[in-house]
């Protein structure tokens, strides 16, 4: 029996033709015959040629077992994918049959889904993603088959094995490494794994009772024998134990106490890399969950770390030598833009910002490329060419691979594999191939560089250092070559540094990291206006990251960051503060487009949901550590663009009180699941949440500044006598109590980057003895029974800002009839006027004109004057122009009173001037670290437009 003609070119033809005459000769004349019949016009007979001819493996084992194409034939299994628990019941049942010998079990049933996974590769009926799951899951279920047998075993002759406090069952947890662990496994590849289990103690057998580690040192040979053992059935998988703790030399196993020591205290960074992919097979899944996150740490810093970029070209540098020496330049996976080094680019990212973007920590490398680019960490366009190499350069793996069942990466050198090469890869020839690989290895190539530049182009920056900026060299004379002016002083500034414990207690690495960087940033800051003051003002930064010189290794990676970060730090010692007290937002330095752009709120909202959205819910620690970067890193970026004008005040104000909108939506989204989670919804009419967020003062006039409060109150529309649904039910008043309480919880609990903002509820109705949270109706009574004149004052700068629109709108419409209520002039004049004589009284002592400064906020036409003058005119004239009490910033409220010739309009226009002189004045010196108070003589003539018109509106009511 023949093969039917196909369009294999020669030699692949004959060779197609010469295996399966091998296959028939073996099968003998009946089951030669079965097969010619399954055979018949099945896709399995046009599809035979090419696997026989470009996969020998996959001959051979046909010629040695040709039953098994039978049954693959009418199992159907060739032409379908798999379900993920398939291998798992499949092979239990195997193994559970009586009699069954479970080494010849594992080898047969191994056989049987290699060649069915080479097949479907091969003929392109799986893509690479269902190749690498299938052999994974193949060798999961082996695995877990061989762990059962091997624990059995050893239990019947020594016992269960007991934990020494908890007398709990232990398991082994088998830790699968590398692409075992992504399941992204090769169809020829070894497995690496790590034994771990959780306590130690002993065995429960009173005759021949064993350490747990002895016991789980017996099960691990014993799962090894029966994986990795060369029968004459041939093999499971190769076992690689070499990533465990100590290699070779290691203990086989080890309990979790003895691995969180070992990484903390010994554990090197390339085993960071091998963690990265690390999953539990085996073991109960609360333990395995346990060992999990007693790693993380290790792996994923809590910090930006680029010092993973010196490591990892060690790493490649070594590679490179290892490539030279063996000659395998043609290596598909540690040659030139191979494999490894796409692998090496996803992980790196992975290291760097794995510990505060959790979105990447994953153990896919296409999930994680694909994350470098939602999240911006690598452009779309690299990470899309990434992509493409990379499943072109695995099917290439699995066509080397496959063809004789061989662990090797090196491209075929004889005529016949290249040729069954170029035809499963779709190639006309053996050139095409190469032409299209190649061009796929220079691009990756080429990103590899740009992320992790030669370390001698490293080594040329570094030798045109002058001598003299710091060490034993340290001279005055170098400083002043370079324009310093304060010479001694700076000198004496880098010496206390030099000299100081944390420098003097440094490691190896950490210190030659610093004397790297140091004559850079000396250097850099001597392009400044002011050398010396940016000297003096980024040194408290270097003494904060000397524990975690990862971050002189960013500055030293990225040049132009360290211009960023002198130019900020020489412009405001503000932000040269938050650099110190949060390091990880140098991170911020690296996209100088994005630093010097802040976003508007519905690019705020989305950034933060993409930065948000991949945490649980009921992660309130993730969460809250989220938040507060998303605000340190969107407010550095407001500064900076500041800094260098790009944003005018009324933009600043915006763009903070945008931020604040948009992480107050998310602190309420949280503390609502948080709380719904606990005791159901609060039951209710409306369709909403019924409870809203009001802004008051300067968060509901969008006029926060760089270190702004948050004046709130909260309201909820749902009935006092309703409850919520859940198991844990409370009335409704309690949980939206609770619910306010989570909330500023949140806000204000300090951690490592501090709170997220102070709040305020005293403008609450009846201030701190009030309610935290209060109905609507309660809201109301209030507002029109007993609330003070000063109160609805503070209801004029009141705005809807989070929650249930509709009552957000409900609320509003109150707001607006209580500003519009009709009033009587003459008394409410009186009591501005005196609520503002106690203020100024309370908060400004001695404010006489003659003063060396005015204070900004408080002083004689000053902010607050202003804002009293709004005031007051929309509560005695809203009743005549209701527009007055739609707004609730002061600058609309202006162009208000003008246009309904309530003021003059060229009052207007001076009160509106001086406005924004003031607070752009007052955002500077908050920059500055100032007061806000300005010289006495500064802004006399718009200070006098303002004063004019307070003597104008309340003469009669005050003492002046």
């Amino acid at each position: 029996m023949n093969l039917p003609p196909t369009h294999l070119p020669e030699p692949l033809a004959s060779e197609a033709q010469r295996a399966w005459l091998t296959v028939l000769e073996t099968a003998g004349k009946s089951l030669a015959q079965e097969l010619a019949e399954a055979l018949a016009g099945s896709s399995e007979e046009v599809q035979l040629p090419q696997v026989l001819a470009c996969s020998p493996f996959v001959a051979d084992t046909l010629r040695r077992q040709p039953h098994l194409l039978l049954e693959l034939i009418k199992s159907g299994d060739l032409q379908k994918a798999l379900p993920v628990d398939h291998f798992h019941a499949t092979l239990q049942h195997l193994v559970s049959a009586e009699g069954a010998d479970i080494s010849s079990v594992l080898r047969r049933y191994r056989a049987r889904h290699m060649v069915r996974i080479v097949w479907r590769d091969f003929i392109r009926l799986a893509d690479t993603s269902e190749t690498v799951r299938d052999t994974s899951l193949l060798a999961e279920a082996a695995i877990s088959a061989a762990l059962q047998y091997a624990h059995a075993e050893s239990a019947a002759r020594f016992g269960e094995p007991r934990g020494r406090h908890s007398g709990g069952a232990q398991q082994l947890i088998v830790l699968a490494m590398g692409k075992l662990g992504a399941r992204e496994l090769n169809v020829s590849s070894d497995i690496d794994l790590i034994f771990a289990y959780p306590e130690a103690g002993r065995t429960d057998s009173d005759d021949k009772p064993l350490s747990n580690e002895e016991f789980f040192i017996k099960v691990g040979q014993r799962l090894i024998a029966l994986l990795d053992e060369v029968t004459a059935e041939g093999f499971v998988f190769r076992v690689d134990m070499r990533l465990r703790p100590y290699g070779d030399s290691g203990a086989l196993v080890h309990n979790f106490s003895a691995l969180e020591d070992y990484y903390q205290d010994q554990g090197r960074d390339w085993e960071r890399y091998a963690l990265i992919k690390a999953r539990p097979v085996s073991g109960d899944p609360g333990r395995a969950e346990e060992l999990m996150t007693l790693l993380q740490p290790f792996v994923y810093r809590r910090y930006v770390d680029y010092g993973v970029i010196e490591s990892l070209r060690g790493m490649k540098e070594m590679i490179n030598a290892e490539v030279r020496r063996r000659g395998l330049q043609d290596n598909i996976k540690l040659g030139h833009g191979g494999i490894r080094e796409v692998e090496f680019i996803a992980q790196c990212v992975q290291l760097i910002r794995g510990g505060r973007d959790r979105a990447l920590q994953q153990r896919e490398l296409l999930s994680v490329l694909q994350e470098c680019a939602d999240l911006g960490s690598l452009p779309a366009s690299v990470c899309a060419e990434l992509c493409e190499a990379y499943l072109f350069l695995r099917d290439t793996e699995h066509a080397i691979q496959g063809y004789q069942d061989r662990q090797s990466q090196e491209l075929p050198a004889d005529t016949l594999p290249r040729s069954a090469m170029a035809y499963v890869m779709g190639m006309p020839d053996w050139d095409s191939f190469k032409t299209v690989l190649d061009s796929h290895r220079e691009r990756v190539a080429g990103h590899f560089r740009e992320l992790i530049a030669d370390q001698a182009a490293q080594d040329e920056v570094g030798a045109q250092r002058p001598d003299g900026l710091w060490g034993d060299s340290l001279d005055a004379r170098a400083l002043q070559s370079l324009g310093y002016q304060r010479l001694e002083e700076t000198r004496q500034r880098l010496q206390d540094l030099q000299e100081s414990p944390r420098v003097a207690t440094l490691q190896i690495q950490g210190r030659e990291r610093l004397d790297q960087f140091m004559p850079r940033l000396v250097q850099a800051c001597a392009e400044s206006d002011y050398p010396d003051l940016a000297l003096q003002r980024a040194l408290p930064l270097v003494s904060a990251v000397l524990r975690r010189s990862a971050y002189l290794v960013l500055l030293l990676e990225n040049p132009p960051a360290l211009v960023d970060l002198v130019g900020l730090c020489g412009a405001s010692p503000w932000i040269s503060e938050q650099l110190a007290a949060y390091p990880v937002l140098l991170d911020e330095l690296l996209d100088r487009a994005s630093l010097y752009t802040a976003p508007d709120k519905g690019l705020l909202a989305e950034e933060l949901r993409q930065q948000l959205t991949r945490l649980p819910l009921d992660d309130l620690e993730a969460h809250m550590d989220g938040l507060r970067y998303f605000k340190a890193a969107h407010v550095l970026r407001v500064a900076a663009s500041e800094l260098v004008g790009r944003l005018p005040l009324m933009q600043v104000s915006d763009k903070l009180t945008w931020i604040a909108e948009v992480i107050l939506e998310h602190v309420l989204a949280v503390a609502w699941a948080d709380l719904t989670r606990r005791y159901g919804q609060p039951q209710r009419t409306g369709s909403g949440s019924g409870f809203a967020v009001f802004g008051y003062g300067k968060m509901g006039g969008i006029e926060l500044g760089y270190g702004s409060d948050l004046d709130l109150v909260f309201i909820y529309d749902a009935a006092s006598a309703g409850a919520t649904d859940g198991d844990r039910s409370v009335d409704n008043a309690v949980f939206y109590t609770r619910l306010g309480q989570r909330m500023i919880h949140i806000f204000e609990t300090r951690m490592a980057m501090g709170s997220l903002y102070e709040v305020d509820m005293r403008l609450r109705p009846s201030g701190e003895s009030g309610l935290l949270a209060g109905t609507v109706q309660a809201f109301r009574t209030y507002q029109f029974h007993s609330a003070w004149t000063w109160e609805h004052q503070a209801l004029v700068r009141a705005r809807f800002v989070a929650g249930d629109p509709q009552v957000g709108a409900e609320v509003d419409a109150l707001r607006r009839e209580i500003l519009c209520e009709p009033r009587d002039q003459e008394a409410l004049a009186r009591e501005v006027v005196t609520m503002r004589d106690k203020m100024r009284k309370h908060l400004v002592s001695n404010d006489l004109p003659e003063r060396a400064e005015f204070h900004l906020k408080q002083g004689r036409g000053g902010i607050v004057d202003i804002e009293f003058m709004v005031q007051y005119a929309v509560l005695a004239w809203s009743h005549r122009a209701p527009e007055l009490a739609r707004w609730s910033d002061n600058v609309r409220i202006l162009e208000t009173l003008g246009r309904h010739g309530l003021f003059e309009p060229e009052e207007c226009d001076a009160l509106t001037q001086a406005y924004l002189a003031y607070r752009s004045a007052a955002h500077q010196l908050s920059l500055q670290q100032h007061e806000g108070a300005a010289p006495a003589g500064s802004h006399e003539k718009l200070r006098a437009a303002v004063l004019a018109k307070w003597r104008q509106l309340f003469a009669p009511y005050t003492d002046e």
